[in-house]
């Protein structure tokens, strides 16, 4: 879906783009052999979460099996849970340790590995700035995602007063993006008050931009709306798009970044701010494959037409308007509640994998 003036032969374009613009590439992948590529590529960054670090474990399971066993000889009374996130823990730090080298050079603002606060404790802001504060403790490069939900947005000033670095997730829309940067920001703001240090401190605010459109699409067909299938792509990046543009012009200090690819436009669209472009690996691939020559367009609008067209979606509607939802509203909105259930659903398979290691059938 690029735009033909965009298209030239380019070697890498995605070190191109890092090279010649302002926007990080992170890889939305902690596996540490897809993430040595991507550095290769130009990446300073890399996420993980439940479904990723399932992923990660099973690419190299003969491996990550011995470890569960080590793990559940060395601690005979942990539980299923309690093994399989040690063994997250331990998936993350190693690509943790990938990214030293670019954290230093960085300065904190980039080098840094996301690791995920587990989706049972979604209902505790408490239990989630724990998690996220034990998390940060584990090395100096990491992030910690946190949702944007009624309670995550507690939870993030929460933590970010504490000192830890906040990637939001299970974030979709403008107006999340907005909350969750304006808890960062109050988070800042409380450790300055305080005399507390926040240099070094790099958060992002994730817009799952794909995610958003698969959750459109779901409520076209569901209602029978008439809306042209091309507009459908670009519901995410309008998303981003303006985020990006209200971020600068409130001054919030969190990056915005993009995650949850489905189309070319994702990337080539959202070229050229300061901001965080995290594809997941495979779709990094296909966009160093294309021999696309990306050129700066985060400032360039989405054509009125295709808003226009959006706008006839309520739900989209809700998630482009800066007031579209209030954060009471947000765990209700559809893409939350199916990505925490996928999130949740990949907790309960790797407990599952324990179990067979530690309990197999008979």
């Amino acid at each position: 879906m690029a735009d033909a003036h965009t298209t030239t032969a380019v070697g890498s374009p995605l070190l191109a783009m890092t090279r010649t613009t302002p926007t990080a590439l992170w890889n939305d992948s902690a596996d540490p052999r897809e993430l040595a590529t991507a550095i290769g590529w130009g990446a300073v960054g890399a996420t993980c979460n439940p479904v990723i670090a399932l992923a990660a474990i099973r690419a190299d399971q003969p491996r990550w099996e011995a470890r569960i066993r080590e793990i559940a000889d060395e601690r005979p009374t942990a539980t299923e849970s309690e093994i399989g996130w040690l063994v997250v823990e331990e998936v993350s730090l190693e690509a943790a340790r990938l990214l030293e080298p670019l954290f230093a050079e960085h300065g904190g603002r980039n080098g840094r590995l996301s690791m995920q606060t587990d989706p049972r404790l979604r209902r505790s802001a408490k239990d989630l700035a724990d998690q996220a504060e034990h998390f940060a403790s584990l090395a100096p490069n990491i992030i910690v995602k946190v949702p944007a939900t009624s309670v995550g947005v507690e939870a993030i000033e929460d933590a970010t007063y504490r000192g830890v670095n906040i990637n939001v997730t299970v974030s979709f829309t403008v107006p999340q993006a907005l909350a969750t940067g304006e808890a960062i920001e109050r988070g800042l703001e409380r450790r300055e008050a305080e005399g507390l240090p926040v240099e070094g401190i790099g958060p992002v605010v994730t817009i799952m931009v794909g995610r958003l459109d698969d959750w459109l699409k779901e409520v076209v067909a569901r209602d029978g709306l008439d809306i042209d299938p091309e507009h459908l792509e670009w519901a995410g990046v309008a998303a981003v798009k303006r985020a990006y543009a209200l971020f600068r012009e409130r001054g919030l200090r969190a990056r915005v970044l993009a995650a949850a690819y489905r189309n070319q436009l994702q990337w080539t669209e959202l070229v050229g701010g300061d901001l965080v472009l995290s594809p997941p690996f495979a779709w990094q691939q296909t966009f160093q494959d294309s021999g696309i020559d990306p050129q700066p367009r985060i400032d360039v609008p989405v054509d009125p037409e295709i808003i226009a067209s959006l706008e006839r979606i309520e739900d989209f509607r809700r998630a482009y308007e800066p007031d579209g939802m209030t954060p009471a509203e947000f765990d209700d909105f559809g893409a939350t509640r199916k990505t925490l259930r996928q999130f949740l659903t990949a907790d309960e398979e790797l407990d599952q994998l324990v179990r067979d290691v530690i309990t197999p059938a008979p």
